[in-house]
This record gives structure tokens, C-alpha cells and sequence, in this order.
């Protein structure tokens, strides 16, 4: 046996044993989307909660009803600073919730909206950021129907976070999983990577650097409708790469199908100012968030068409075929480097870039 091939056994090894949280505290790692939220939420939340509907850790959890299905969502929002290039957290919140409805292959259509404000909020940014959810939801054609408020003392919260909960209808006969898959299957990103995060880093101050980069968050409902209607049985899987980025998405998908990912680096759409700040900071854009672009597997042999749906919309126009799915080895990503060369892209314990969404 080679060298690699037992580097890779062990890799194997150790992600088959059951997660078991060891910290007796929660660090900012928990919620980064990496290992240790992975940890976190198999060993704490799935162990306590575990059901055939959240079993699958999916965007959001499909329903049934007498006449099809529903998709249900939630999800919160800390995101810091709450006012970026090219957004906020409000339509952040509502952009993000659509998103997850539409990686379900649904069609959105309500949203809850719960806010933690903090004592001494100012009313002015409160109604800034209602006024960008009233927009956003407009944009994505979904209502906001019920809410709640809650106050606490200066000094316990940061300002305001938002929890959202969305429910759409699946109007589409498709079957959308992590688990599906298969080899020889091409991996499809709909747009340039890690804006939305490179965004919040460059407008936290934190570094002495400028550059012309904006969050990409938008809502994704609409050019997926488009990609499943042209193709709705050959389309195996959609996330939207949010915390952890594209890598920590498709480790997602090599786990839950048993199968590897094999990445072209060279074929990865990248701005050159995007590629300038995570080379300054030694980050490496795979794993830094979007909030506007989403990751599709879809059969190989329909890897053109599908290309060609998503170019067709003005949210895909730089979309792009990075990889494809191999049967081996199983549960991994690999990058085939500019340089010719091979490395696992492994998830992340935490983030180097904390609350970003």
C-alpha cells in the first residue's frame, strides 16, 4: 500500500468516528461552518433532536402535504458589521432564508422575521434595516407575515440579530440531495466566490486595505427555477455556499454520497481583487463565503446544458464547471493545482473569518 493511499485510509478512518464535542465551552468556531460546527451539531443538536426529517442536514427540511411538498427554513443572522459594501444584515436575512427554500428546489413564499435588539439601538438603523428586508422581500416576490421583538440591556447583544424562518412550495418533480452524487457527475458554481466575504472583512477596518469588493447577496430562487425546469431529473444536488464556502460544500457532498470531488484550480472564477486580499491575508477563496452563489452537481452528460441555463441569467453570466465527481477516494475533495500537482481540501475546524452572515 502507498504511502497516500494510507494518509487516505486514515483521513477515512477518523471521519467515521462518531463526533464527539470535547470543549466544555462554545468558541466562536462552533458557528464558523467548519469541523467544530459540524461536531456541534451532530454530537449536541442531531443527537438530541434526531428525526427522518433533520437526518439529512439539508438547507431546510421538505414537508409533505396533500397536494406535494413544502420546504421549511430557518436561520439567524449576527453578521457583523450590520452595514457592508453592497448590503446589510436585513436583506441579508432575507436573501439568505430564499436561498435555502430555493436549494430545496422551492419556489418561496413567507418568511418570519425575530429580532434581538439591544438597548440603545438607535431607530434610525433599526428602520434602515426593515426598510432593506420590505426591499429585498419585494425583489424575491415573498411576504413577510409574522414576527416577534425582543429588547435586551446595553452591553448584551451587538446592536441587532435577526432569526428568519421561510416556507415555499416545490413545484418542480425533482429529488435534490447531498447524497446523490454519482461518478462522473459535473460540479457547476454559478459565479465568482468569496465576495460576500472578503466584503464584511475589508468593512470591519480590521486591516489597512482597500479594494473595490462588494457582497454578493442575492436572492437565488429565480435562476434556479430556471436550471431545474430545463433540467429537472439530471440536476443531483444545489447548496449555497455560505459559511465554510464552496470547499466546506462539496466535503459536504463527498461524505453524504460516498464518493470524491475533484477540483480544477485554474477553472475556479475568482476576481482578481477577491484573489489580491486572500493572498495578502493568506486565505484561501475556497473557503470564504458567498451569499449570491450556489454549488449544482448535475449529470455529466448534461454538464453543457446545464452551463448554458445558468449563463443565460444575469446571475450565472460567470457561472463555471470546476470539477467533477470521481468514485474514489471516497469522502474527500482534491484540488488539481495550476502547478500540476494534487491536495486534499479538507473542512476547516473554525473560520478565519468569524460572523460573517
Amino acid at each position: 500500500m502507498s504511502r497516500e493511499q494510507q494518509v487516505l485510509d486514515r483521513i477515512e478512518r477518523i471521519r467515521r468516528r462518531k463526533p464527539v464535542i470535547r470543549e466544555e465551552l462554545i468558541t466562536l468556531a462552533h458557528g464558523a461552518g467548519g469541523k467544530a460546527t459540524q461536531t456541534l451539531i451532530e454530537a449536541v443538536f442531531l443527537e438530541a433532536f434526531r428525526n427522518p426529517l433533520l437526518a439529512p442536514l439539508d438547507d431546510g427540511a421538505l414537508l409533505r402535504i396533500e397536494d406535494g411538498q413544502l420546504a421549511f427554513t430557518t436561520d439567524s443572522y449576527v453578521v457583523s458589521p450590520l452595514f457592508f459594501p453592497g448590503g446589510d444584515i436585513g436583506d441579508l436575512a432575507v436573501n439568505g432564508t430564499v436561498n435555502d427554500l430555493a436549494m430545496c428546489g422551492a419556489r418561496p413564499a413567507h418568511l418570519s422575521a425575530g429580532f434581538i435588539l439591544e438597548e440603545g439601538f438607535p431607530v434610525a438603523d433599526l428602520r434602515r434595516i426593515t426598510d432593506s428586508m420590505a426591499a429585498a422581500a419585494a425583489a424575491a416576490e415573498v411576504t413577510i407575515v409574522t414576527g416577534d421583538t425582543k429588547v435586551v440591556q446595553r452591553g448584551k447583544a451587538d446592536g441587532c440579530y435577526i432569526t428568519t424562518a421561510g416556507v415555499g412550495l416545490v413545484e418542480q418533480p425533482v429529488t435534490l440531495s447531498a447524497a446523490r452524487a454519482r461518478p462522473g457527475d459535473a460540479v457547476i458554481v454559478s459565479g465568482p466566490i468569496g465576495e460576500h466575504g472578503a466584503a464584511i472583512m475589508l468593512a470591519r477596518g480590521d486591516f489597512d486595505i482597500e479594494a473595490p469588493i462588494t457582497s454578493d447577496t442575492a436572492p437565488l430562487h429565480g435562476i434556479v427555477s430556471e436550471l431545474l425546469k430545463a433540467l429537472p431529473q439530471h440536476v443531483r444536488a444545489l447548496r449555497d455556499a455560505t459559511r465554510g464556502g464552496v470547499a466546506t460544500v462539496l466535503n459536504e457532498v463527498a461524505r453524504a454520497s460516498e464518493v470524491a470531488v475533484v477540483l480544477r484550480e485554474d477553472q475556479i472564477p475568482v476576481r482578481p481583487e477577491v484573489t489580491g486580499v486572500c493572498e495578502l491575508l493568506g486565505l484561501d477563496p475556497l473557503y470564504v463565503a458567498c451569499e449570491g452563489r450556489f454549488v449544482a452537481v448535475v449529470d455529466g452528460e448534461h454538464a453543457g446544458q446545464a452551463l448554458e441555463t445558468l449563463r443565460s441569467h444575469p446571475l450565472g453570466a460567470d457561472a463555471a464547471i470546476v470539477g467533477t465527481v470521481a468514485d474514489a477516494p471516497a469522502g474527500l475533495v482534491l484540488l488539481r493545482t495550476a502547478f500540476g500537482g494534487t491536495r486534499v481540501v479538507d473542512v476547516l475546524v473554525g473560520d478565519p473569518l468569524p460572523r460573517i452572515c
